[in-house]
């Protein structure tokens, strides 16, 4: 699972990153993070809020910072999409 976290470093971006890293390892999900802190590149992958969370390339959250648990049923949902399309 591929996950960008988008935002210039301010505190609900480091919130996000780390909520979405707690979550995955929970969940013992392969994941690759990579946090993206450039705002041409945040600008260039459409977000208009930030923090903001993408997921194998579809953009799923801006511009808010949620639970562990919400976000543990974020990517849930995510890599049951992923197995659906890749079975």
């Amino acid at each position: 699972m591929n996950v960008r976290v988008f935002g210039p470093g301010c505190a609900n971006c480091r919130r996000l990153e780390a909520a979405a890293r707690e979550a995955l390892d929970a969940l013992q999900l392969p994941y690759e993070l990579t946090k993206v802190e450039s705002l041409p590149d945040i600008v260039a992958a459409g977000v208009l809020r930030t923090p903001a969370l993408e997921i194998d390339g579809r953009m799923v959250l801006q511009g808010r910072v949620p639970g562990v648990t919400e976000m543990r049923h974020i990517f849930e949902q995510a890599w049951a999409a992923e197995a659906r399309h890749s079975g």
